[in-house]
């Protein structure tokens, strides 16, 4: 099996890198060059394969899959475990609430304060989409064994524990 070109360039520059002055880092440059290219790659296969043809987008299947996993939630929770700024969690849920796939419930205790939840469409396009997510994941990261499927999710949740402030 010949390597891809990106992964080819990846060792092109890695190598430049190593020849520069500090504080240039190879070790560091490489490790973020091939995540972030992991990542391009998997969320553009991701939505081209699975959610645009759906009239989804990753991040609005990402909100009704946490829908699907936690009940009727307050917007700025999904803002806050969706990585999104509240506007994009309120521009996603009203692309997906015009869909017919969540709908506003306004809180009993609270008429002022909203919970989203998804509607039977919903929970049949999230249960729909998963699946078909689930096996291309798969696909995606069947050149590991488990173990180091494992070890892997440990040590990128590490970082993502430690990972320096950032501006809110």
């Amino acid at each position: 099996m010949s390597r891809s070109p990106d992964v080819d360039y990846a060792a092109y520059a890695r190598t430049r890198v190593a020849e520069m002055p500090a504080p240039a880092d190879a070790d560091a440059f490489s490790l973020a060059y091939h995540l972030l290219q992991l990542a391009y790659l998997l969320v553009t296969d991701l939505e081209t394969r699975i959610h645009r043809p759906r009239g989804l987008t990753l991040p609005g299947f990402r909100l009704l899959f946490k829908l699907w996993l936690l009940g009727p939630t307050q917007p700025v929770r999904l803002a806050e475990i969706s990585a999104m700024s509240r506007s994009a969690v309120t521009n996603a849920v009203n692309t997906l609430a015009r869909g017919g796939l969540v709908e506003r419930r306004s809180l009993p205790e609270d008429g002022r304060a909203v919970v989203l939840a998804l509607t039977p469409a919903g929970d049949a396009a999230v249960r729909e989409a998963f699946g078909e997510q689930t096996r291309r994941e798969q696909e995606w990261f069947a050149a590991l064994a488990p173990a180091e499927r494992e070890q892997l999710t440990r040590l990128l949740a590490r970082v993502l524990e430690n990972r320096p402030a950032t501006v809110t």
